[in-house]
């Protein structure tokens, strides 16, 4: 794993990530929000990272093809503007959104990327699961090649959006409706590769401090919600 961007250069970043921590939302308002947010922010915004889990959907990617959803069946479509192919979103599995002003924090998107997957893996040796990323398919994969946890990011206005989704302890038979992220590719997550003792909300603290420290923050601002606020009040929360 290499070193976090804060070891590894010396740009005026923010000191803080404000952290919003929700329970289930719907894709679509997630994905409206956030873009609504990137497109409205600025110079002063604050920078997000929303942990969360979703209702069932499958998302396609900005590269998806209709060949690789098998069949979906009684899940919704959504079309997304993020990259990558396929993905399946559900209960049991976190998904991380991260708003971020990657100008002011000096960050390429492949800087990016790098710090994502090592946040997991990272996480996952908490856990004492040996992970690895593979350079030609973003993502995270356990060491017998399944992948336990996908990428998917959008950058506007120097901003990005969109994130990752860590599969923790859900139900994967809609993994198998797909060809998740065209790659044809087992998929597995936390609870079939540990055997140490894990909360839903212990891995997502992990992952978020994981998060904190590889992009260089010095501190986390949590703040639970219940309900997803508008862009305006995200603004006004700056």
């Amino acid at each position: 794993m290499t070193s976090p961007i804060n070891e590894r250069t010396s740009s005026d970043r923010p000191s803080h990530l404000w952290v919003r921590q929700f329970d289930r939302l719907d894709y679509r308002d997630s994905f409206n929000t956030m873009r609504d947010y990137t497109d409205r922010r600025d110079t002063t915004s604050a920078d997000n990272l929303w942990l969360l889990q979703h209702q069932p959907v499958f998302t396609q990617g900005q590269a998806g093809s209709a060949d690789h959803l098998l069949a979906p069946g009684d899940i919704p479509v959504v079309q997304s503007d993020r990259g990558g192919h396929v993905t399946y979103h559900g209960p049991g599995q976190i998904t991380a959104y991260l708003l971020l002003d990657l100008r002011r924090l000096g960050l390429g998107v492949r800087d990016l990327v790098s710090a994502l997957e090592n946040a997991l893996i990272g996480t996952l040796a908490e856990y004492s699961v040996t992970a690895s990323a593979r350079r030609d398919a973003p993502g995270v994969y356990t060491a017998d090649g399944a992948k336990i946890a996908s990428l998917g990011l959008r950058v506007r206005r120097g901003c990005s959006y969109h994130g990752l989704n860590f599969n923790v302890d859900m139900n994967m038979e809609p993994w198998r409706r797909i060809n998740p992220c065209g790659l044809g590719v087992a998929m597995t997550q936390l609870r079939e590769q540990t055997d140490t003792p894990f909360t839903l909300e212990q891995v997502s603290a992990a992952l978020a401090e994981q998060l904190r420290r590889q992009l260089g923050y010095q501190h986390c601002h949590y703040i639970e919600s219940t309900t997803l606020p508008s862009c305006r009040e995200l603004l006004e929360h700056d």
